[in-house]
């Protein structure tokens, strides 16, 4: 048979786990030992690759408001590939499992880089926030339902998470959706829920509501979850309609109404804004290992491209500033990588913390706001070189990488804009003291690296002067740099993991690459002329060579 969308794709059929041997490494680094993702990087490259894409061009969800019996019933219709992938993610490559039964968030964001498709990771992630929230902060009635939305028992159920409303977008505390307690159980309504990922698709969402008589502002909500079904048989809340989107196509993105809507409180109605941060986190974090798994993607497209196109003579690996393009892509995306799993693994250490949150909890958000924004950055960069190492054909619709750069650019609005980041980083650092751990933890990092001193304690001295300049900024100031300050602490924490990643495992590349990102991204220098003859002993990533060993002899 003929395997035709190879011939649109050059990353197609390639293994997206054993090809990415820097990805590897940095989960090595964290987990302290090597894991074996080669399943689901197979499945991802090949089924789940050509599923996103057809879904994309061929197979939208369409929102069926009407039963044949003319009975409102506002569900979702999905291709039946989309259905039969969902599940195999679930079931059988344990996506959502993993913080539950494993304790690993590290293996759960690991599979959602790998899936890397915004519409699909999205579902399975807002399933995953009704399930965090659920076995956090749900009562025995609710908890049973967390099996369920982690794939461990059929039926499977989808959730989702319904904060942002018309009038208030990013700012929650704009939210005019009400409930009230009628004695029996508590009751929700508002039309305002106006960007509802999984609409029609989920068998129960977690919702942002304000008590009658709470206060008014962020503080003022309660989380709620809401059943698609009510006590009485009935559908519990409207879907006005899908959106259209110029992508994300896989992901039912729609409108809710409630009327009367039947909800369960989750923990206590006061603390529903900081419940709902937590799970904002767990998103954040979702969002910037996604951005990473388009970056990536687009690498290989580009990549492999690059190994069989000729312009001028030669193949386009050959050129010389096609390397450097090929050498900048990869030096941000292992940075951006290093930062983000940083923010896992803190995340990792304090998740399980409820209201009152200790200083562990605090400096993961400051990683969560830092890497979220920075690999939103990556992703649209990466994507946009790789369409452009494509020429005319990377801009037609009919090869993936027009898709994966249409996605990248929903990575810096999803879960909170990049100026929603910096605005909440700041936060962070003026009421928590976030920044005094960041200092500590990277200083003790410095310590243990061996090599590459010198670069390292001129990413300190980044982020000691950008935490300095921040204290004496009025709150105007403050606000006016917040963006600058951000990029400037993610790009200098980067360049210590690196570094520190190449002294525990002892691969002197990565120190290499901390070096020239480094040069790029603090000094805002060019790379020197010695890297010339190495660069594509450095984006050559299907293999990590050991020192001394060169690739293009």
């Amino acid at each position: 048979m003929d395997d035709t969308f190879s011939y649109l794709s050059n990353a197609y059929g390639k293994n997206h786990f054993e090809v990415d041997k820097p990805f590897q490494a940095i989960l090595e680094y964290f987990l302290g030992k090597s894991i074996d993702f080669s399943g689901l990087g197979r499945f991802v490259g090949r089924e789940l690759y050509e599923i996103a894409d057809y879904i994309d061009k061929s197979a939208h969800p369409k929102h069926v408001m009407w039963s044949i019996n003319g009975e409102r019933v506002d569900s979702v219709w999905l291709d039946p590939a989309q259905r039969w992938v969902l599940e195999k993610l679930l079931k059988e490559y344990d996506v959502n499992k993993y913080p539950y039964r494993e304790g690993s968030w590290h293996k759960h964001y690991a599979s959602v880089y790998l899936i890397s498709d915004p519409g699909i990771a999205c579902i399975i992630t807002v399933t995953n926030q009704t399930a965090y929230a659920l076995y956090k902060y749900g009562d025995e009635n609710l908890k049973k339902y967390v099996p369920h939305l982690i794939g461990e028992v059929d039926p499977i159920m989808y959730g989702a998470t319904w904060f942002t409303e018309i009038q208030g977008g990013s700012d929650l505390g704009a939210n005019i959706t009400e409930a009230f307690y009628n004695g029996k159980t508590w009751i929700i309504n508002g039309d305002t829920k106006y960007f509802a990922s999984n609409a029609g698709l989920a068998d129960m969402a977690l919702v942002t509501a304000r008590p009658k008589g709470a206060s008014l502002g962020a503080k003022g909500l309660a989380l709620f979850l809401v059943p698609k079904i009510n006590s009485s048989g009935k559908r519990n809340f409207i879907i006005r309609r899908l959106k259209e989107k110029s992508a994300t196509i896989s992901v039912p993105t729609g409108e809710v109404e409630f009327h009367n809507s039947e909800a369960y409180l989750l923990g206590e109605a006061k603390k529903g804004i900081y419940y709902t941060m937590e799970d904002l986190m767990v998103s954040r974090l979702a969002n910037s290992v996604g951005a990473l798994g388009i970056a990536r993607k687009s690498f290989l497209e580009a990549y492999y491209y690059s190994q069989v196109r000729s312009a001028f003579g030669k193949r386009l690996i050959e050129h010389p500033l096609l390397q450097k393009d090929l050498l900048d892509m990869e030096v941000l995306i292992e940075g951006a990588t290093a930062l983000t799993f940083k923010a896992i693994d803190q995340f990792q250490k304090s998740w399980i913390e409820t209201p009152p949150y200790t200083e562990k909890y605090h400096y993961a958000r400051l990683l969560t706001h830092i890497s979220k924004n920075i690999t939103a950055e990556t992703a649209a960069y990466v994507s946009k070189m790789a369409m452009e190492i494509y020429g005319g054909i990377g801009f037609l619709e009919e090869y993936p990488i027009e898709k994966l750069h249409r996605e990248a650019l929903i990575t810096p609005i999803w879960e909170g804009t990049s100026n929603i980041q910096a605005l909440d980083m700041l936060e962070t650092i003026a009421k928590k003291g976030a920044h005094l751990q960041l200092l500590d933890d990277m200083k003790i990092l410095a310590k243990e690296i061996t090599e590459g001193k010198e670069i390292v304690k001129s990413a300190e001295l980044e982020i000691e002067e950008a935490l300095s300049k921040l204290a004496t900024y009025t709150d105007i100031e403050a606000q006016f740099y917040a963006k600058d300050i951000l990029m400037t602490l993610g790009h200098s924490i980067a360049v210590i993991l690196l570094a520190h990643i190449g002294s525990k495992l002892n691969l002197d590349r990565f120190i290499t690459i901390a070096k020239l990102y480094a040069d790029k991204y603090l000094k805002g220098k060019s790379y020197t002329r010695d890297i010339i003859e190495k660069a594509r002993d450095l984006f050559v990533i299907e293999e990590l060579k050991p020192k001394g060993v060169i690739y293009h002899a």
